[in-house]
């Protein structure tokens, strides 16, 4: 059984899961508590970033042509400059790099604009500026979603990643679609990997933004080593590796303050029915969690890394917690289908410590957000 979810929540964890929150999301907190807004909010953020390309000049690229010019220009093409006899009207044909404002970066704007002003018809400046773009030469189709992480890296493009993020972000938003009348995404079978890849993102933004400000460290899919002693000759080619979903640490040199979750997500319910009708969690979740925990204990120093295993809320929400070998494991749901400052307060109370220990912490809320954990 998938959870149910909102369209507006919907984009709430696209949000979280966005470069754009990463980059101005303190500017983006307050817009949270509605995200029916968040389409209007981007797309005016979208516009003035376009806007202010066009007036300082867009980015440009280069692109290999070939025809005839009046002057040379990069290789000469003997074949066809005889063949059509070029000479005889003062040209010549040659192969060279053209420059061009049809790049992919402002393809993917041209296109999130034409999609803002679906999204938001109130708004007359987007229609407006995708018109100017193709003005000025940018009609390709938009690049595919795989080729969007390399724009956000191009050093090229550092004066326009702000307007790339915001782009992304509003072609996401069109991705969710529900029926006429529809008030839920139904997350079928096809949308499955695509909503679970979300929420593991947006978890991976939410703390990030949050937490980062107050000394943690936020980390996303990194890998993990196995404390191995020795090893047959081909067991490092066939033995598989850990990689976690989001880790936080929050340094300490002192010691009691240090913490280290491990949190894993995943979009299925956390319990299933046994045999007696009993809800019991699921065993390879916990098999999985103790294992990040236990294959990394030799390097620990106390207190020990506690795992979180973080799911979206089906049914009755779950909060409990249990010791295992000085190990804290936490089982916690997130109920999507609630509002944003819900979303954002049981975000930050799966990570709040609940057992007593040697400096007691006050419970945090999601407001305000500078508030230390």
């Amino acid at each position: 059984m998938n959870p149910r979810i909102p369209i507006r929540n919907v984009w709430l964890l696209q949000l979280y899961a966005s470069s754009l929150y990463r980059a101005v999301g303190q500017q983006l907190v307050a817009a949270e508590d509605n995200p029916e807004d968040l389409p209007a909010l981007v797309a005016g953020i979208l516009a003035d970033a376009v806007t202010q390309r066009i007036h300082t000049g867009l980015s440009v690229g280069f692109r290999q042509t070939a025809r005839p010019v009046t002057r040379v220009r990069g290789r000469i093409n003997v074949l066809p400059t005889a063949r059509h006899q070029l000479l005889t009207r003062g040209q010549v044909h040659c192969t060279f790099d053209e420059v061009v404002t049809d790049t992919p970066a402002n393809r993917l704007v041209r296109a999130a604009l034409w999609r803002a002003a679906v999204l938001v018809p109130g708004e007359p400046r987007l229609r407006s500026l995708a018109l100017q773009l193709e003005a000025a030469g940018v009609r390709g189709p938009c690049p595919p979603p795989s080729h969007v992480p390399s724009l956000h890296r191009e050093r090229l493009l550092v004066r326009d990643r702000q307007m790339i993020a915001a782009a992304d972000l509003l072609l996401n938003f069109s991705l969710p679609t529900t029926d006429q009348g529809g008030k839920f995404l139904p997350a079928p079978d096809m949308d499955e990997g695509y909503l679970r890849d979300l929420f593991e993102r947006a978890c991976a933004g939410f703390y990030r933004l949050r937490l980062t400000p107050q000394g943690w460290k936020v980390s996303h899919g990194s890998q993990l080593k196995w404390d191995t002693s020795s090893m047959s000759s081909g067991m490092a080619a066939i033995l598989p590796g850990m990689k976690l979903d989001i880790e936080l640490v929050k340094p300490d040199r002192t010691g009691p303050g240090r913490r280290r979750i491990v949190i894993d997500t995943k979009f299925t319910s956390i319990t299933k029915t046994n045999q007696f009708a009993d809800l019991k969690l699921r065993s390879g979740y916990i098999y999985q969690i103790y294992a990040y925990l236990m294959s990394q204990e030799a390097s620990e120093t106390n207190p020990k890394s506690e795992g979180l295993m973080l799911h979206p809320a089906v049914g009755k929400p779950v909060d409990e917690e249990v010791m295992i070998q000085g190990h804290r494991i936490r089982f916690a749901t997130v109920d999507l289908a609630a509002d944003s400052a819900t979303i954002a307060d049981q975000l930050l109370e799966a990570i709040t410590p609940t057992q007593p220990s040697d400096s007691p912490a006050t419970p945090v809320r999601a407001r305000p957000p500078d508030q230390g954990l």
